[in-house]
């Protein structure tokens, strides 16, 4: 029997997550905006045999907004340049369906496929900032739920363009002077609530058949939307047992959607801070948080909340009831963010300088966080990580050096890729194409 394996990807972000990465001494300052700099980070992840790595994006930035976000690339772009550039990692990029159309986004992401040899995947999202209506002319910011059912019909617009050749459609035989075989041909001639696409799409599949869907909503609707539609799931659990429950929790949707489990890889977002000893990896977290200063952690902390004055409260008090003041998109994260403070009597302080830099269980040696790794696997808690380096390229080069061999030791993670798509490589089923 095949041992099951780890599925480990990573979110590449610039200077790094952290709020103040761009100030450590390890860091490229003007890394979101440099592509030699991304080109040696997909490399190194290539070299490690990690499955994929990962752009985020959004449409909305203010002066508050993480120093990554004001400027970077537009994450298609960045794929294109990087396709030619790699060979076997996958390349997968965030966009909002909330603010783009299915035909132009089908066409854009199947030629990444092509592009790639079959190694796209799309980060579907339905931007929760309400100032990205302004930037598309747009009167208001549609609610959460209303953005996930334009999602949900999105995707059966952009699946049907996808679906528009069937295999052999393409005959260019010579001789008879015939292209194609018309009747392998399909408009998507869809008519629904939010979309009229009549179709077809002028590109051709990829050998794995489509892009591989990701998604990360941690809401009732975001849950249902991944478990019905995702191929992979992002989530962000504080502690192992919640991240069995959430694993549980989405198969369990996932069944009611007529989907079977090994239908769904779920992904824990992690910062791993590698040290030779303990004490130097506690050494690197605190110089890591210590690059934000409290105003920008306060800031960092407001983009959760709606209409939130932080200088009426006491730093160093208990964390304040706010009531009901999630922002648009972010319910679940701010119900995390006051149930984490209320369990562990956390200040404003902690709780602000925490949500830029939080601590966690992948802080130590290469082994100690090797068996935090596979003790969440083994336990159910997840199929895979994506790897979200604080400080880059520094984190991500510690990891792919010193935690992935002891990985691949113990038989958790890959040696060498065992596929040419994506899709193969996180072990999903082959894309069924007519």
């Amino acid at each position: 029997m095949v041992q099951r394996q780890l599925r480990i990807g990573t979110f590449l972000s610039g200077t790094g997550s952290n709020m103040g990465s761009w100030r450590h001494p390890d860091a490229v300052p003007d890394g979101a905006i440099n592509f030699a700099h991304f080109l040696d980070m997909t490399r190194r992840a290539e070299a490690a045999k990690l499955d994929f790595v990962f752009f985020g994006d959004g449409v909305y930035i203010s002066e508050k907004s993480h120093p990554n976000f004001l400027t970077r690339f537009e994450p298609l772009t960045l794929l294109a340049a990087l396709a030619p550039a790699t060979r076997r990692i996958g390349l997968v990029g965030t966009l909002s369906t909330t603010y783009s159309e299915p035909y132009t986004v089908a066409r854009q992401f199947g030629s990444i496929d092509l592009l790639s040899d079959g190694r796209a995947g799309w980060n579907v999202v339905t931007s929760p900032l309400a100032g990205s209506a302004a930037n598309y002319g747009k009167i208001e910011h549609p609610d959460h739920d209303l953005r996930y059912r334009i999602a949900d019909e999105y995707l059966d617009v952009t699946e049907a363009l996808w679906s528009s050749w069937d295999e052999g459609a393409f005959v260019r035989d010579r001789a008879s002077g015939r292209f194609i075989n018309p009747s392998k041909l399909h408009a998507a001639d869809h008519h629904g609530e939010f979309f009229s696409v009549a179709g077809p799409l002028n590109i051709t599949r990829s050998r794995q058949g489509q892009p591989v869907l990701f998604q990360a909503g941690a809401s009732e609707a975001g849950r249902d939307f991944a478990a019905a539609r995702a191929d992979a799931v992002f989530v962000v659990e504080r502690s192992l047992e919640g991240a069995v429950a959430f694993r549980a929790d989405l198969h369990q949707r996932a069944a009611k959607s007529g989907r079977a489990p090994d239908e769904l890889v779920i992904l824990q977002g992690i910062g791993p801070i590698v040290g030779r000893t303990k004490a130097e990896a506690e050494e690197k977290y605190r110089a890591i948080a210590d690059l934000v200063e409290i105003d920008v952690a306060l800031d960092y902390l407001g983009r959760f909340f709606e209409d939130i004055d932080w200088s009426g409260y006491d730093l160093d008090a208990p964390f304040p009831d706010l009531g009901d003041h999630a922002r648009g998109g972010w319910q679940s994260a701010t119900d995390q963010i006051k149930e984490n403070a209320k369990r562990e009597g956390l200040t404003l302080r902690e709780v602000a300088l925490g949500s830029t830099t939080p601590r966690h269980a992948f802080i130590g040696t290469a082994s100690e966080i090797a068996d935090t790794l596979q003790a969440w696997f083994e336990a159910g808690a997840v199929d895979g990580f994506m790897v979200d380096g604080p400080v880059l390229p520094s984190g991500l080069a510690d990891f792919t050096e010193e935690v992935i061999p002891v990985l691949v030791e113990r038989g958790l993670f890959r040696g060498e890729y065992e596929a040419d798509t994506l899709r193969g490589n996180l072990g999903l089923k082959p894309f069924s194409v007519a």
